[in-house]
């Protein structure tokens, strides 16, 4: 027996996801007009199947791809619970989640449309209620609301999807309506207190310096909640948020994480996806630096190579000036039109350093050069990513100055900034001590980089 799962986007019909039950294989096949006017979801699911592609390796990248746009962890529980689906049923959780995804991808069953009929309007939610029911975990899973689960968006943290509409917040009711905005509360674990705070900091500190990352703010319910702006997400042309919520028309912008554009499985977010043991350790399969300046440098799957690899090094040199251990591949996202792929802007940034007290890692998701250890990085290593990834180690040299001394030079401004929204001053002070730790490091190996003999690599 097969079941057969629509992709849609807005009005038109992508494809149709298969699970062929006998064999339990996967099957993606791209739907007329898509075909002629669509673009393909990801490198590695092109709009015509290659011949040379087995049924086994095209499931095996059908399943990849669509399980990166579910929940994990306890989330994932959570969902499965919620719809009595094994966690492991990719088919029937898309069916069950597929209304609010990531990107622009919407699923229905073989018998249902995006365009069905149903008039109800998005559902007020009061900081009130909002307030009892962060209280009110773990007993009641956050992402369940009214009985159902309102985001499947990847990640562990706890999180809802709203609509927000002038200054109330609405949830989505139908497929006609989509969320604009992202609340997350402060993590269950007390030893993770400051959480939002600290991630606040950090977005604000990249939007200080350059570094494109989505809008953020802090408010408090009376709980410190972190409000993050969707950067896939549009309001529609001549609506504004003074719209009534039934009204307001937003757009849905299609992206696509850093393991969907690798081509690879959710559990090989990490450049080690067995962990860093003495025995496993060595097993580097997982997302790297090396990965994702090779599809960079693309042409035929990136808009723009040059500004891409830029902005993409900038990127990862401020991961380690913030100490942000947790910098995976999930947490990278593009986004994917008919003009292939655009870096979309940086979130779910937190100093992980100024965790490690929490038992948080305390080592980088991918490495530089063979280096994991973000407090122990010297010019060697920077020498050696630059000449595995082939960008010039004068331009590592140079980002690396900069943007170590823009965060010295922005750090005031955004401690200040954090402490006007109500921010934990703790969890402040440790994060602008791992960031002025970091930086002056970065510093003193900076002008080095050149320098390192190349046939030491």
């Amino acid at each position: 027996m097969t079941m057969f799962i629509k992709a849609w986007m807005g009005n038109s019909l992508v494809g149709e996801l298969g699970h062929h039950a006998d064999e339990n294989l996967f099957s993606f096949h791209y739907q007329p007009p898509w075909t002629d006017v669509g673009y393909a979801l990801s490198p590695t699911l092109p709009l015509a199947r290659p011949p040379e592609v087995s049924n086994e390796r095209h499931s095996a990248d059908v399943r990849n791809f669509f399980q990166n746009l579910l929940p994990e962890g306890k989330a994932l529980d959570d969902a499965a619970s919620a719809y009595r689906v094994s966690k492991s049923n990719l088919a029937g959780l898309l069916h069950a989640l597929g209304r609010e995804s990531a990107g622009a991808l919407v699923f229905t069953s073989e018998t249902a449309s995006p365009n069905d009929h149903d008039d109800r309007k998005p559902r007020p939610l009061s900081a009130e209620e909002l307030s009892e029911r962060i209280k009110a975990r773990p007993a009641h899973p956050f992402t369940v609301w009214d009985g159902r689960v309102r985001l499947s968006i990847a990640g562990y943290q706890d999180k809802l999807a709203v609509l927000q509409c002038g200054d109330e917040w609405f949830l989505p009711e139908t497929m006609r309506h989509s969320s604009t905005h992202i609340l997350k509360p402060e993590p269950v674990n007390r030893r993770l207190a400051g959480m939002t705070t600290n991630e606040l900091m950090c977005m604000l500190l990249a939007r200080s310096v350059g570094v494109k990352a989505a809008s953020v703010r802090l408010v408090h319910v009376p709980e410190p909640v972190l409000v993050v702006e969707r950067f896939d997400r549009d309001i529609a042309d001549g609506l504004d948020a003074a719209s009534s919520a039934d009204r307001l028309v937003v757009r849905r912008r299609q992206c696509i994480d850093g393991c969907q554009a690798l081509g690879l499985p959710v559990d090989f977010k990490y450049e080690q996806p067995y962990g860093d043991g003495e025995d496993v350790k060595a097993i580097r399969d997982g997302a790297s630096l090396q990965r994702f300046f090779q599809l960079l440098d693309n042409r035929d799957l990136m808009r723009s190579t040059g500004p891409a690899k830029l902005e993409f090094l900038r990127w990862l040199i401020f991961q380690v000036l913030i100490g942000n251990t947790d910098a995976h591949a999930k947490n990278l996202s593009f986004f994917s039109d008919a003009n292939r792929l655009a870096l979309a802007p940086a979130y779910d940034m937190v100093c992980g350093l100024a965790l490690i007290d929490a038992n948080v890692a305390d080592h980088l998701a991918m490495a530089v050069g063979d280096n994991f250890d973000p407090r122990s990085l010297r010019a060697y290593d920077w020498a050696l990513m630059a000449h595995e990834c082939r960008i010039a180690p004068r331009l590592v040299s140079s980002v690396l100055a900069e943007l170590a001394n823009q965060c010295l030079k922005q750090l005031p401004a955004v401690c200040d900034a954090v402490l006007a929204q109500d921010g934990d001053k703790r969890m402040m002070e440790l994060v602008s001590g791992v960031v002025q730790s970091q930086c002056e490091a970065a510093l003193a190996c900076a002008g080095e980089v050149m320098t390192v003999d190349r046939d030491h690599f």
